[in-house]
């Protein structure tokens, strides 16, 4: 499928591996020159060897630590304009929330929060001046969460004892289930009965004046 980005340029933060890297590599093979990022250079020589291998593409190393002051300038100026920012970065180690100082605030903030800001300032004029411009933000999040209340266990097991013996639910009775007008017709007398009672009246009346 044609994305319509060949020739475009791409800048992928923490791109020598996992979610980074698939980004940088589908990019590539859309027909972009993308500019990967990492601490580890050696790592991250490998990868964009690698992806240019795989696809083709220009691929250029960029082994800078983007939580530095001067790291996002570095990493968007190897390449004249960027027409696509994909920022990426691990999220912070997981902890109880109220074990959270003040240093563990800011080192969640800075790489998920501040860093990305700062990368979007560095591009957004020049993709405004252009009419063309992609930001994805990716972040990763390390919270614990409570299970969802669940069924009380007796109640789940009863449940899915009757399920495994095949009971079925307990049917209504007949005179619960049946309408007020069936049970009223069920209560009148059979038709023999009432036209005996007819003819009977009609015996029974007193003889009218010739």
């Amino acid at each position: 499928m044609d994305l319509g980005l060949d020739g475009r340029t791409a800048v992928v933060c923490a791109s020598s591996q996992g979610l980074g890297r698939a980004c940088a590599t589908e990019l590539a093979r859309a027909g972009c020159t993308v500019v990967i990022n990492g601490r580890d250079a050696a790592k991250l020589d490998r990868t964009a060897e690698q992806i240019g291998q795989e696809t083709s593409a220009d691929i250029i190393p960029v082994a800078v630590d983007l939580d530095t002051a001067d790291g996002p300038q570095r990493l968007v100026s190897t390449v004249p304009t960027v027409d696509i920012l994909i920022n990426n970065n691990g999220g912070p180690p997981p902890r109880d929330f109220r074990q959270v100082d003040d240093a563990a605030l800011v080192a969640g903030v800075r790489p998920n929060m501040a860093t990305p800001i700062r990368l979007v300032q560095l591009v957004i004029d020049g993709m405004v001046e252009r009419r063309f411009g992609r930001i994805v933000n990716i972040t990763s999040a390390s919270t614990s969460s409570s299970p969802a209340p669940s069924t009380p266990r007796g109640c789940a097991r009863s449940r899915r004892a009757r399920h495994s013996s095949g009971a079925s639910p307990p049917r209504r009775s007949a005179s619960a289930s049946s309408s007020p007008s069936r049970q009223a017709a069920s209560a009148r007398p059979p038709s023999s009965a009432r036209r005996a009672r007819s003819s009977a009246r009609r015996g029974s009346s007193p003889a009218r004046a010739s």
